[in-house]
Protein backbone atom coordinates (compact mmCIF):
# COMPACT_ATOMS: atom_id res chain seq x y z
CA UNK A 1 0.00 0.00 0.00
CA UNK A 2 1.27 3.26 -1.43
CA UNK A 3 1.56 5.96 1.54
CA UNK A 4 -0.16 8.28 -0.04
CA UNK A 5 -3.49 6.48 -0.04
CA UNK A 6 -2.28 4.80 3.77
CA UNK A 7 -6.02 5.23 5.13
CA UNK A 8 -8.02 5.93 1.68
CA UNK A 9 -9.05 2.25 1.08
CA UNK A 10 -9.89 2.26 4.72
CA UNK A 11 -11.87 5.96 4.88
CA UNK A 12 -13.76 4.13 1.77
CA UNK A 13 -14.94 1.20 3.74
CA UNK A 14 -16.48 3.53 6.68
CA UNK A 15 -18.60 5.33 3.32
CA UNK A 16 -17.03 8.68 3.41
CA UNK A 17 -17.57 10.74 0.52
CA UNK A 18 -14.01 9.97 -1.91
CA UNK A 19 -13.10 13.79 -1.94
CA UNK A 20 -12.91 14.23 2.01
CA UNK A 21 -11.43 11.06 1.85
CA UNK A 22 -8.40 12.33 0.07
CA UNK A 23 -8.38 15.04 2.78
CA UNK A 24 -8.42 13.23 5.44
CA UNK A 25 -6.40 10.54 4.18
CA UNK A 26 -3.67 13.46 3.52
CA UNK A 27 -4.37 15.01 7.13
CA UNK A 28 -4.09 11.50 9.05
CA UNK A 29 -1.06 10.20 6.62
CA UNK A 30 0.52 14.04 7.45
CA UNK A 31 -0.23 13.24 11.29
CA UNK A 32 1.65 9.87 10.91
CA UNK A 33 4.71 11.46 9.52
CA UNK A 34 4.65 14.20 11.89
CA UNK A 35 4.78 11.57 14.70
CA UNK A 36 7.36 9.57 13.46
CA UNK A 37 9.87 12.95 12.35
CA UNK A 38 9.09 13.59 15.96
CA UNK A 39 10.19 10.32 17.44
CA UNK A 40 13.24 9.96 14.94
CA UNK A 41 14.27 13.36 16.12
CA UNK A 42 14.12 12.45 19.70
CA UNK A 43 15.75 9.15 19.42
CA UNK A 44 18.56 10.14 17.14
CA UNK A 45 19.35 13.05 19.69
CA UNK A 46 19.31 10.23 22.84
CA UNK A 47 21.37 8.08 20.40
CA UNK A 48 24.06 10.63 19.35
CA UNK A 49 24.57 13.37 21.89
CA UNK A 50 24.54 10.47 24.42
CA UNK A 51 27.12 8.63 22.44
CA UNK A 52 29.47 12.09 21.52
CA UNK A 53 29.33 13.12 25.59
CA UNK A 54 30.48 9.79 26.52
CA UNK A 55 33.51 9.49 23.75
CA UNK A 56 34.41 13.16 24.64
CA UNK A 57 34.78 12.14 28.65
CA UNK A 58 36.93 9.33 27.49
CA UNK A 59 38.66 10.87 24.72
CA UNK A 60 42.40 12.28 26.21
CA UNK A 61 42.36 15.11 23.39
CA UNK A 62 40.80 18.31 25.01
CA UNK A 63 39.48 19.31 21.46
CA UNK A 64 36.40 16.99 21.91
CA UNK A 65 35.52 18.72 24.80
CA UNK A 66 35.61 22.36 22.83
CA UNK A 67 33.10 20.66 20.31
CA UNK A 68 30.57 19.78 23.12
CA UNK A 69 30.74 22.87 24.60
CA UNK A 70 29.63 24.36 21.23
CA UNK A 71 27.04 21.93 20.97
CA UNK A 72 27.79 20.63 17.82
CA UNK A 73 26.11 17.18 19.13
CA UNK A 74 23.14 18.80 18.54
CA UNK A 75 23.10 20.09 15.03
CA UNK A 76 24.20 16.71 13.68
CA UNK A 77 21.44 14.86 15.65
CA UNK A 78 19.19 17.16 13.70
CA UNK A 79 20.56 15.56 10.41
CA UNK A 80 18.78 12.31 10.83
CA UNK A 81 15.22 13.82 10.76
CA UNK A 82 16.22 15.43 7.52
CA UNK A 83 17.28 12.41 5.91
CA UNK A 84 14.38 10.70 6.83
CA UNK A 85 12.03 13.53 5.47
CA UNK A 86 13.73 13.57 2.70
CA UNK A 87 13.37 9.76 2.18
CA UNK A 88 9.76 9.79 2.49
CA UNK A 89 8.32 12.94 1.41
CA UNK A 90 7.97 11.86 -2.64
CA UNK A 91 5.39 9.11 -1.43
CA UNK A 92 3.71 11.48 0.98
CA UNK A 93 3.16 14.25 -1.61
CA UNK A 94 3.18 12.18 -4.95
CA UNK A 95 0.16 13.77 -5.80
CA UNK A 96 0.91 17.04 -5.11
CA UNK A 97 3.88 17.84 -7.70
CA UNK A 98 3.63 21.19 -6.95
CA UNK A 99 3.54 21.10 -3.46
CA UNK A 100 6.36 18.00 -3.32
CA UNK A 101 8.44 20.74 -6.11
CA UNK A 102 8.94 23.38 -3.12
CA UNK A 103 8.69 21.08 -0.06
CA UNK A 104 11.91 19.64 -1.72
CA UNK A 105 13.20 22.90 -2.39
CA UNK A 106 12.84 24.11 1.10
CA UNK A 107 14.49 20.76 3.15
CA UNK A 108 17.72 21.57 0.58
CA UNK A 109 17.99 25.10 1.67
CA UNK A 110 17.34 23.87 5.35
CA UNK A 111 19.73 21.28 4.96
CA UNK A 112 22.18 24.13 3.54
CA UNK A 113 21.69 26.22 6.47
CA UNK A 114 21.78 23.25 9.25
CA UNK A 115 25.87 22.50 7.83
CA UNK A 116 26.93 25.87 7.72
CA UNK A 117 25.78 25.66 11.60
CA UNK A 118 27.66 22.77 11.96
CA UNK A 119 31.08 24.41 10.27
CA UNK A 120 30.26 27.20 12.17
CA UNK A 121 30.21 25.37 15.81
CA UNK A 122 33.21 23.68 14.24
CA UNK A 123 35.39 26.41 13.95
CA UNK A 124 34.08 27.98 17.22
CA UNK A 125 35.27 24.97 18.82
CA UNK A 126 38.68 25.48 16.64
CA UNK A 127 39.37 28.80 17.72
CA UNK A 128 38.41 27.96 21.58
CA UNK A 129 40.80 25.11 21.24
CA UNK A 130 43.64 26.81 19.95
CA UNK A 131 43.56 29.55 22.44
CA UNK A 132 44.51 27.28 24.70
CA UNK A 133 48.20 27.22 23.59
CA UNK A 134 50.22 29.61 24.90
CA UNK A 135 51.60 30.30 21.51
CA UNK A 136 48.91 31.39 19.70
CA UNK A 137 47.06 32.94 22.85
CA UNK A 138 48.03 36.93 20.99
CA UNK A 139 47.29 35.30 17.17
CA UNK A 140 44.46 37.20 15.56
CA UNK A 141 42.92 33.30 15.23
CA UNK A 142 39.25 35.40 15.44
CA UNK A 143 40.05 37.27 11.58
CA UNK A 144 41.22 33.73 9.97
CA UNK A 145 38.06 32.06 11.17
CA UNK A 146 36.02 34.84 10.15
CA UNK A 147 37.85 34.63 6.57
CA UNK A 148 36.68 30.73 6.61
CA UNK A 149 33.35 31.34 7.74
CA UNK A 150 32.58 33.86 5.07
CA UNK A 151 33.73 31.86 2.25
CA UNK A 152 31.27 29.13 3.63
CA UNK A 153 28.42 31.55 3.97
CA UNK A 154 29.42 32.36 0.20
CA UNK A 155 29.22 28.95 -0.37
CA UNK A 156 26.02 28.64 1.35
CA UNK A 157 24.56 31.74 -0.75
CA UNK A 158 25.70 30.35 -4.14
CA UNK A 159 24.42 26.73 -3.40
CA UNK A 160 20.94 28.38 -2.28
CA UNK A 161 20.59 30.64 -5.32
CA UNK A 162 21.41 27.87 -7.57
CA UNK A 163 18.54 25.50 -6.08
CA UNK A 164 16.00 28.44 -6.51
CA UNK A 165 16.72 29.88 -9.94
CA UNK A 166 17.65 26.02 -11.42
CA UNK A 167 20.67 27.26 -12.94
CA UNK A 168 24.24 25.53 -12.38
CA UNK A 169 26.73 27.06 -10.20
CA UNK A 170 29.33 27.33 -12.72
CA UNK A 171 26.58 29.79 -14.45
CA UNK A 172 25.95 31.45 -11.28
CA UNK A 173 29.75 31.81 -10.84
CA UNK A 174 30.53 33.43 -14.18
CA UNK A 175 27.68 36.21 -13.48
CA UNK A 176 29.40 36.87 -10.04
CA UNK A 177 32.60 37.14 -11.81
CA UNK A 178 31.34 39.75 -14.14
CA UNK A 179 30.28 41.87 -11.25
CA UNK A 180 33.44 41.47 -9.45
CA UNK A 181 34.40 44.63 -9.27
CA UNK A 182 31.27 45.41 -7.23
CA UNK A 183 31.66 42.67 -4.67
CA UNK A 184 35.41 44.05 -4.50
CA UNK A 185 33.88 47.96 -3.06
CA UNK A 186 31.17 45.68 -1.49
CA UNK A 187 33.97 43.88 0.55
CA UNK A 188 36.66 46.27 0.57
CA UNK A 189 36.63 46.68 4.19
CA UNK A 190 36.61 43.25 4.85
CA UNK A 191 39.64 42.31 2.35
CA UNK A 192 41.73 45.35 3.70
CA UNK A 193 41.01 43.57 7.49
CA UNK A 194 41.96 40.52 6.48
CA UNK A 195 45.33 41.23 4.80
CA UNK A 196 46.17 43.40 7.67
CA UNK A 197 45.27 40.82 10.05
CA UNK A 198 48.47 38.50 8.10
CA UNK A 199 50.82 41.20 8.67
CA UNK A 200 49.88 41.95 11.82
CA UNK A 201 50.13 37.58 12.96
CA UNK A 202 53.28 37.16 10.56
CA UNK A 203 54.77 40.47 12.13
CA UNK A 204 53.49 40.12 15.28
CA UNK A 205 52.84 43.24 15.47
CA UNK A 206 49.89 42.69 18.09
CA UNK A 207 48.27 40.48 20.32
CA UNK A 208 45.35 40.14 22.54
CA UNK A 209 46.42 41.19 26.03
CA UNK A 210 49.03 43.85 24.69
CA UNK A 211 48.73 47.42 25.88
CA UNK A 212 48.28 49.31 22.73
CA UNK A 213 48.19 53.54 22.54
CA UNK A 214 46.66 55.06 19.31
CA UNK A 215 46.41 59.01 19.62
CA UNK A 216 44.48 59.43 16.52
CA UNK A 217 41.56 57.02 17.99
CA UNK A 218 42.05 57.71 21.49
CA UNK A 219 42.60 54.39 22.72
CA UNK A 220 44.99 53.76 25.44
CA UNK A 221 44.63 50.32 27.07
CA UNK A 222 44.84 46.76 26.58
CA UNK A 223 43.35 44.49 23.52
CA UNK A 224 40.79 42.45 24.33
CA UNK A 225 39.64 41.26 20.89
CA UNK A 226 41.28 41.04 17.11
CA UNK A 227 38.91 39.84 14.80
CA UNK A 228 38.58 40.39 10.66
CA UNK A 229 37.74 43.95 10.80
CA UNK A 230 38.04 45.50 13.67
CA UNK A 231 40.09 45.68 16.87
CA UNK A 232 38.61 46.66 20.39
CA UNK A 233 40.67 48.18 22.98
CA UNK A 234 39.30 48.15 26.33
CA UNK A 235 40.85 52.00 27.56
CA UNK A 236 42.04 52.22 30.93
CA UNK A 237 38.65 53.82 32.13
CA UNK A 238 36.79 50.85 31.28
CA UNK A 239 35.62 52.42 28.11
CA UNK A 240 36.24 50.39 24.54
CA UNK A 241 37.39 51.67 22.02
CA UNK A 242 36.96 50.12 18.17
CA UNK A 243 39.90 50.31 15.73
CA UNK A 244 39.49 48.81 12.23
CA UNK A 245 41.99 46.42 11.82
CA UNK A 246 44.07 47.62 8.61
CA UNK A 247 44.16 51.32 10.47
CA UNK A 248 47.04 49.46 12.62
CA UNK A 249 48.85 49.00 9.17
CA UNK A 250 48.26 52.37 7.79
CA UNK A 251 48.16 54.38 10.74
CA UNK A 252 51.35 54.12 13.44
CA UNK A 253 50.38 53.10 17.12
CA UNK A 254 52.45 52.52 20.21
CA UNK A 255 52.64 49.11 21.86
CA UNK A 256 53.88 48.41 25.20
CA UNK A 257 54.85 45.04 25.14
CA UNK A 258 58.44 45.73 24.98
CA UNK A 259 58.51 47.29 28.60
CA UNK A 260 55.97 44.39 29.73
CA UNK A 261 58.16 41.97 28.78
CA UNK A 262 61.24 43.82 29.94
CA UNK A 263 62.97 44.08 33.45
CA UNK A 264 61.58 47.41 34.32
CA UNK A 265 59.05 50.23 33.22
CA UNK A 266 60.67 53.24 32.57
CA UNK A 267 60.80 56.28 34.98
CA UNK A 268 60.96 59.65 32.20
CA UNK A 269 60.25 62.96 34.50
CA UNK A 270 62.26 65.79 35.30
CA UNK A 271 62.55 68.42 38.10
CA UNK A 272 62.48 72.03 36.94
CA UNK A 273 64.79 73.94 39.10
CA UNK A 274 64.84 77.89 39.12
CA UNK A 275 67.87 79.31 37.49
CA UNK A 276 68.56 82.10 39.99
CA UNK A 277 69.01 79.21 42.52
CA UNK A 278 71.88 77.24 41.12
CA UNK A 279 75.47 78.95 42.40
CA UNK A 280 78.98 77.83 43.66
CA UNK A 281 78.94 76.13 47.27
CA UNK A 282 80.52 77.47 49.68
CA UNK A 283 83.83 76.14 51.66
CA UNK A 284 82.21 76.18 55.11
CA UNK A 285 78.89 74.57 53.27
CA UNK A 286 80.69 71.32 52.07
CA UNK A 287 81.63 69.59 55.50
CA UNK A 288 77.75 70.23 56.52
CA UNK A 289 76.67 68.17 52.76
CA UNK A 290 79.27 65.52 53.69
CA UNK A 291 77.09 64.20 56.52
CA UNK A 292 74.96 62.87 53.68
CA UNK A 293 75.91 59.42 53.35
CA UNK A 294 75.55 59.00 49.59
CA UNK A 295 77.22 61.78 48.84
CA UNK A 296 80.23 61.76 51.11
CA UNK A 297 82.52 59.64 49.12
CA UNK A 298 81.94 61.46 46.33
CA UNK A 299 82.20 64.77 47.55
CA UNK A 300 86.38 63.76 49.35
CA UNK A 301 87.22 62.30 45.81
CA UNK A 302 86.01 65.02 44.10
CA UNK A 303 87.46 68.02 46.28
CA UNK A 304 90.71 66.61 45.44
CA UNK A 305 90.06 66.49 42.02
CA UNK A 306 89.42 69.88 42.06
CA UNK A 307 92.54 70.73 43.91
CA UNK A 308 94.36 69.06 42.47
CA UNK A 309 92.90 70.93 39.33
CA UNK A 310 93.38 74.38 40.53
CA UNK A 311 96.68 74.09 42.07
CA UNK A 312 98.66 72.96 38.51
CA UNK A 313 96.83 76.07 37.21
CA UNK A 314 97.72 78.10 40.18
CA UNK A 315 94.23 79.37 40.48
CA UNK A 316 93.51 80.62 44.31
CA UNK A 317 90.80 78.67 46.34
CA UNK A 318 88.61 81.82 46.39
CA UNK A 319 88.33 82.12 42.85
CA UNK A 320 85.14 80.45 41.77
CA UNK A 321 84.66 81.25 38.44
CA UNK A 322 88.53 80.81 37.07
CA UNK A 323 88.44 77.63 38.66
CA UNK A 324 86.80 74.11 39.45
CA UNK A 325 84.14 73.88 42.25
CA UNK A 326 80.92 72.32 43.42
CA UNK A 327 77.54 73.69 42.67
CA UNK A 328 74.60 73.28 44.19
CA UNK A 329 72.88 71.64 41.25
CA UNK A 330 75.78 69.51 40.46
CA UNK A 331 75.82 68.01 44.13
CA UNK A 332 72.43 67.97 43.71
CA UNK A 333 71.95 65.70 40.61
CA UNK A 334 74.82 63.43 41.97
CA UNK A 335 72.68 62.59 45.00
CA UNK A 336 69.98 62.26 42.99
CA UNK A 337 71.58 59.28 40.92
CA UNK A 338 73.02 57.28 44.07
CA UNK A 339 69.39 57.79 45.62
CA UNK A 340 68.47 55.93 42.45
CA UNK A 341 70.74 53.05 42.88
CA UNK A 342 70.39 52.72 46.28
CA UNK A 343 66.70 52.10 46.09
CA UNK A 344 65.96 48.79 45.86
CA UNK A 345 62.87 48.93 44.16
CA UNK A 346 64.77 50.16 41.38
CA UNK A 347 66.73 47.87 38.89
CA UNK A 348 70.14 48.46 38.42
CA UNK A 349 70.64 45.93 36.07
CA UNK A 350 68.95 48.62 33.34
CA UNK A 351 70.18 52.67 32.73
CA UNK A 352 70.00 54.25 35.98
CA UNK A 353 70.79 57.90 35.31
CA UNK A 354 70.00 61.99 36.34
CA UNK A 355 71.44 64.54 33.53
CA UNK A 356 70.60 67.62 33.15
CA UNK A 357 68.69 69.11 29.78
CA UNK A 358 68.77 72.40 28.01
CA UNK A 359 67.78 75.57 30.02
CA UNK A 360 64.46 76.62 29.25
CA UNK A 361 61.94 79.40 29.86
CA UNK A 362 60.36 77.57 32.67
CA UNK A 363 63.72 76.66 34.78
CA UNK A 364 66.33 73.93 34.60
CA UNK A 365 65.47 70.42 33.82
CA UNK A 366 67.11 67.68 35.77
CA UNK A 367 65.87 64.81 34.46
CA UNK A 368 65.29 61.46 35.73
CA UNK A 369 66.10 58.35 33.41
CA UNK A 370 65.60 54.84 35.31
CA UNK A 371 63.55 51.45 35.63
CA UNK A 372 61.38 50.03 38.10
CA UNK A 373 61.22 46.65 38.49
CA UNK A 374 57.60 46.64 39.65
CA UNK A 375 55.77 46.82 36.34
CA UNK A 376 52.19 47.11 37.37
CA UNK A 377 50.54 50.31 36.92
CA UNK A 378 49.30 51.53 40.62
CA UNK A 379 52.30 50.03 42.41
CA UNK A 380 54.74 52.21 39.67
CA UNK A 381 53.02 54.93 39.96
CA UNK A 382 53.28 54.65 44.03
CA UNK A 383 56.84 54.24 43.36
CA UNK A 384 57.58 57.05 41.52
CA UNK A 385 55.62 59.23 43.81
CA UNK A 386 57.67 58.18 46.36
CA UNK A 387 60.96 58.81 45.08
CA UNK A 388 59.62 62.45 43.55
CA UNK A 389 58.53 63.32 47.07
CA UNK A 390 61.74 62.35 48.52
CA UNK A 391 63.59 64.30 45.90
CA UNK A 392 61.47 67.53 46.12
CA UNK A 393 62.02 67.98 49.95
CA UNK A 394 65.51 67.43 49.39
CA UNK A 395 65.83 70.26 47.12
CA UNK A 396 65.64 72.72 50.07
CA UNK A 397 69.16 70.87 51.67
CA UNK A 398 70.81 71.95 48.43
CA UNK A 399 69.96 75.44 49.05
CA UNK A 400 67.74 74.40 45.41
CA UNK A 401 64.29 76.08 44.40
CA UNK A 402 62.09 74.38 41.75
CA UNK A 403 60.30 76.64 39.39
CA UNK A 404 56.83 77.62 39.71
CA UNK A 405 54.94 80.73 38.21
CA UNK A 406 54.12 83.87 39.64
CA UNK A 407 50.44 83.85 41.65
CA UNK A 408 49.59 86.48 39.08
CA UNK A 409 50.90 84.93 36.03
CA UNK A 410 48.13 85.46 33.21
CA UNK A 411 47.98 82.75 30.11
Amino acid sequence: MELNNLFFDLLIDLKIPEFYAEILNIFLVSILILISVIVINFISKKIIINFLEKLSKRSKTDFDNFLIANNIQIYLARLVPVFYIYWIIPSWLENFQTVLVYALLGLKIYFIFLLVSIIRNFLNATKEFFRTFDSLKGKPIESFIQVAMLLVWFTAVVLIFSIITGTQVSTFLTAMGALSAVIMLIFKDTILGFVASIQLSSNDLIRIGDWVTMKKFGADGDVIEINLNSVKIQNFDKTITTIPTYKLISDSFTNWRGMSDSDGRRIKRALLIKGSSIRFIKKEEVSKLKNIKLLSKYIDETEKEIENHNFKLEIPLDDAINGRNLTNIGLFRKYIEEYLIANKLINNEMTVMCRQLSPTSQGVPLEIYAFISDKEWKSYENIVSDIFDHLLASLKTFDLELFELPSNFKV
